[in-house]
């Protein structure tokens, strides 16, 4: 008998308690939402990439174009996207210039603005400025190769333009293995 009236006791103590707490919630009240992702805004296209200055990228045994990075133009920015010039140049040969964007946390990735025969930037369409899934596919997986194995190495971007082109050099950033 004196159990029960004991536990009686403590849970009518528990209760009282807690009724005295207005407002206090059972979780931590110092917890802080993160805040939404926002993107930069006016992102503006880097100068018009110079032969010099493009480092190749390796894609697979069997790509037939070749594609090269803008090492200048690289530009990790405070938004966690890093931003890139891509010059394809293709077996027929022609070349495709564009100015893209890799979104490092969220696996994604956009294109800004191609490049024109007279080395100037037409920004892309609103419908291709969308933000993209990163798929690892067979026949062109040029942008998972940039994000796995260059500039987001575990989910990260790269802290700063040297280190992504350090990463180039290397044909891999350093903590991928």
């Amino acid at each position: 008998m004196t159990r029960e009236i004991l536990f009686l006791l403590i849970a009518t103590f528990a209760t009282t308690v807690t009724a005295q707490l207005p407002n206090q919630s059972r979780f931590n009240s110092n917890y802080e939402e993160p805040e939404a992702w926002k993107e930069l805004e006016n992102v503006e296209p880097p100068a018009f990439p110079v032969d010099e200055a493009l480092v190749e990228i390796y894609v697979s045994p069997v790509a037939t174009n070749k594609y090269f990075i803008d090492s200048v133009s690289l530009s990790p920015g405070k938004d966690g996207v890093v931003r890139y010039v891509m010059v394809v140049r293709t077996s027929g040969g022609a070349t495709n210039v564009s100015f893209e964007g890799i979104h490092c946390a969220e696996r994604k990735w956009k294109h800004y603005a191609s490049g024109r025969s007279d080395k100037t930037w037409t920004k892309a369409q609103a419908a291709r400025q969308e933000w993209r899934q990163i798929e690892n596919k067979p026949l062109n997986p040029v942008h998972a190769i940039l994000s796995r194995t260059l500039f987001c190495p575990m989910g990260s971007p790269v802290r700063d333009a040297d280190e992504g082109r350090h990463a180039l050099r290397l044909g891999k950033h350093p903590a991928v293995n």
